[in-house]
Protein backbone atom coordinates (compact mmCIF):
# COMPACT_ATOMS: atom_id res chain seq x y z
CA UNK A 1 0.00 0.00 0.00
CA UNK A 2 0.80 3.92 -0.48
CA UNK A 3 2.25 5.65 2.19
CA UNK A 4 2.53 9.16 2.36
CA UNK A 5 4.73 11.61 4.48
CA UNK A 6 4.41 14.94 5.43
CA UNK A 7 6.95 17.85 5.79
CA UNK A 8 7.75 21.57 6.44
CA UNK A 9 4.70 21.77 9.02
CA UNK A 10 6.48 24.28 12.14
CA UNK A 11 6.07 27.64 14.20
CA UNK A 12 5.09 30.94 12.42
CA UNK A 13 4.43 34.16 13.22
CA UNK A 14 0.72 35.46 12.06
CA UNK A 15 1.01 36.53 8.42
CA UNK A 16 3.89 34.33 7.97
CA UNK A 17 4.08 31.68 4.81
CA UNK A 18 5.05 27.67 5.20
CA UNK A 19 4.98 25.44 2.85
CA UNK A 20 4.28 21.75 3.51
CA UNK A 21 5.34 18.65 1.04
CA UNK A 22 4.13 15.46 1.01
CA UNK A 23 5.64 12.24 -0.88
CA UNK A 24 4.14 9.69 -1.61
CA UNK A 25 5.51 6.01 -1.79
CA UNK A 26 4.48 4.66 -5.38
CA UNK A 27 2.17 6.34 -7.82
CA UNK A 28 -1.04 7.79 -6.49
CA UNK A 29 -3.75 7.88 -9.64
CA UNK A 30 -6.19 9.58 -7.40
CA UNK A 31 -7.06 13.50 -6.58
CA UNK A 32 -5.12 14.38 -3.32
CA UNK A 33 -6.14 16.33 -0.55
CA UNK A 34 -4.84 18.33 2.70
CA UNK A 35 -7.12 18.70 5.73
CA UNK A 36 -6.60 19.76 9.60
CA UNK A 37 -7.50 19.27 12.46
CA UNK A 38 -7.06 21.82 15.21
CA UNK A 39 -6.91 20.91 19.01
CA UNK A 40 -10.79 19.78 20.09
CA UNK A 41 -12.31 20.22 16.49
CA UNK A 42 -12.67 17.49 13.89
CA UNK A 43 -10.54 16.99 11.02
CA UNK A 44 -11.55 19.57 8.05
CA UNK A 45 -10.89 19.68 4.42
CA UNK A 46 -8.33 22.51 3.56
CA UNK A 47 -7.57 21.70 -0.17
CA UNK A 48 -8.03 18.95 -3.03
CA UNK A 49 -6.50 18.37 -6.48
CA UNK A 50 -7.50 15.82 -8.97
CA UNK A 51 -4.59 14.49 -11.41
CA UNK A 52 -4.99 16.24 -13.82
CA UNK A 53 -4.93 19.73 -11.31
CA UNK A 54 -8.61 21.01 -10.78
CA UNK A 55 -8.30 22.47 -7.37
CA UNK A 56 -10.87 22.91 -4.59
CA UNK A 57 -10.54 24.78 -1.07
CA UNK A 58 -12.42 25.69 1.74
CA UNK A 59 -13.60 29.04 2.02
CA UNK A 60 -11.30 29.85 5.28
CA UNK A 61 -7.77 29.18 3.17
CA UNK A 62 -9.19 30.79 -0.34
CA UNK A 63 -7.16 33.38 -1.92
CA UNK A 64 -3.94 32.23 1.09
CA UNK A 65 -3.44 28.65 0.27
CA UNK A 66 -2.21 27.00 -3.27
CA UNK A 67 -2.63 23.06 -3.20
CA UNK A 68 -0.30 22.09 -6.49
CA UNK A 69 1.46 17.96 -7.19
CA UNK A 70 3.93 16.95 -9.30
CA UNK A 71 2.77 13.58 -10.21
CA UNK A 72 6.14 12.70 -11.47
CA UNK A 73 7.70 13.28 -8.29
CA UNK A 74 4.11 11.34 -6.44
CA UNK A 75 4.47 15.04 -4.41
CA UNK A 76 1.74 17.42 -3.42
CA UNK A 77 2.43 20.74 -1.90
CA UNK A 78 0.46 23.11 0.21
CA UNK A 79 1.74 26.88 -0.15
CA UNK A 80 0.48 28.86 2.96
CA UNK A 81 0.15 32.68 2.92
CA UNK A 82 -0.59 35.38 5.17
CA UNK A 83 -1.21 32.83 7.91
CA UNK A 84 -3.29 33.29 10.69
CA UNK A 85 -3.73 31.90 14.62
CA UNK A 86 -6.59 29.90 13.47
CA UNK A 87 -4.74 28.01 11.13
CA UNK A 88 -2.90 26.55 13.57
CA UNK A 89 -3.78 22.43 13.45
CA UNK A 90 -2.07 18.99 12.78
CA UNK A 91 -2.35 18.98 8.85
CA UNK A 92 -2.61 15.65 7.28
CA UNK A 93 -2.19 14.82 3.64
CA UNK A 94 -4.82 12.34 1.86
CA UNK A 95 -5.22 10.13 -1.92
CA UNK A 96 -7.89 7.67 -1.40
CA UNK A 97 -8.17 5.63 1.70
CA UNK A 98 -4.25 6.90 2.79
CA UNK A 99 -3.79 9.16 5.30
CA UNK A 100 0.47 10.10 6.28
CA UNK A 101 1.37 11.01 9.85
CA UNK A 102 0.59 14.53 10.12
CA UNK A 103 2.75 17.35 10.42
CA UNK A 104 2.06 20.29 12.87
CA UNK A 105 1.72 24.10 12.00
CA UNK A 106 1.64 26.45 14.72
CA UNK A 107 0.85 30.17 14.19
CA UNK A 108 1.52 32.18 17.09
CA UNK A 109 3.59 35.15 18.01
Amino acid sequence: QVQLVESGGGLVQPGGSLRLSCAASGKIFFAMGWYRQAPGKERELVATISRSGSTNYADSVKGRFTISRDNAKNTVYLQMNSLKPEDTAVYYCNAHVVWGQGTLVTVSS
